[in-house]
């Protein structure tokens, strides 16, 4: 069973096109959570998954994976894009394979275990089609098959329900955290909506300007129950609209 690993930004200075947009943030994301990371465009959100992936290196700070300071990519840190990540020559059941392929899995068993995750992702007889074949929601399910197919012990997802309509979209919220149960890992996970981060969240993480970085750090009581949660709520819009006035 995979087993979720810690990660760490410790007083983590960030750019991204040369402009400073993570001046000093410090966050520990525990073993096997969903941290929901939200603020306003342009606070660096998705710069903060690039850096915990290890495809973006801190101008100053620390990035640390299970205590271990982060230098490069590592099959034990995956990432999920909003946009279409997947190689459109390849077939879904193909696109599967390759992440199998570079954790090191040998090719007697990549087929087996890609019709695994597409079963287990409701692609079931969609293995041979190609991406431009699918409708958005059904590449979503392929990149989250893919992004947990090679056992990663942490996943940055940035915004990655984002395109899609709101039935779609609580579908894929559902499919997820069905997945994370079945396959635990460390799930640090980006986006605008203040519901979608109350629906998955163990904790909800409202970043700010380069200058103050953290805004809030929310705690979810009964996480993924569907319980309504309209104080907590509160506090989160809060925490946003203070970011975009200051």
């Amino acid at each position: 069973m995979t087993v979720g690993m810690s990660l760490e930004l410790d007083r983590v200075r960030l750019s991204y096109t040369g402009t400073p947009v993570i001046d000093g943030l410090s966050l520990t994301v525990r073993p096997g959570e969903i941290l929901v990371l939200t603020g306003p465009s342009g606070c660096g959100k998705s710069t903060v998954l690039r850096a915990l992936a290890g495809l973006l290196t801190p101008d100053g700070g620390r990035v640390l994976a299970d205590n271990a300071e982060v230098t490069t990519t590592s099959g034990d840190r995956g990432m999920v894009f909003q946009d279409n990540a997947l190689l459109p020559w390849r077939t879904v059941r193909s696109n599967i394979e390759l992440a199998l392929r570079l954790r090191g899995e040998p090719r007697a068993t990549r087929r087996g275990q890609a019709e695994h995750w597409i079963d287990e992702l409701g692609l079931a007889g969609f293995g041979n089609y190609l991406p431009k074949s699918l409708s958005g929601g059904m590449r979503q399910r392929v990149q989250l098959a893919r992004g947990l197919a090679g056992a990663p012990r942490a996943v940055m997802m940035d915004e990655p329900f984002g395109a899609l309509d709101t039935q779609t979209r609580g579908a894929m919220q559902r499919l997820l955290i069905d997945a994370w149960r079945t396959h635990p890992t460390t799930i640090v996970f980006v986006t605008h909506d203040v519901d979608e981060a109350l629906a998955l969240g163990d904790r909800i993480v409202v970043l700010g300007r380069a200058g103050q970085p953290l805004r809030a750090v929310l705690e979810v009581s009964e996480p993924r129950t569907g319980q309504p949660r309209e104080e907590l709520r509160a506090e989160i819009i809060a925490a946003l609209n203070h970011t975009v006035a200051a």
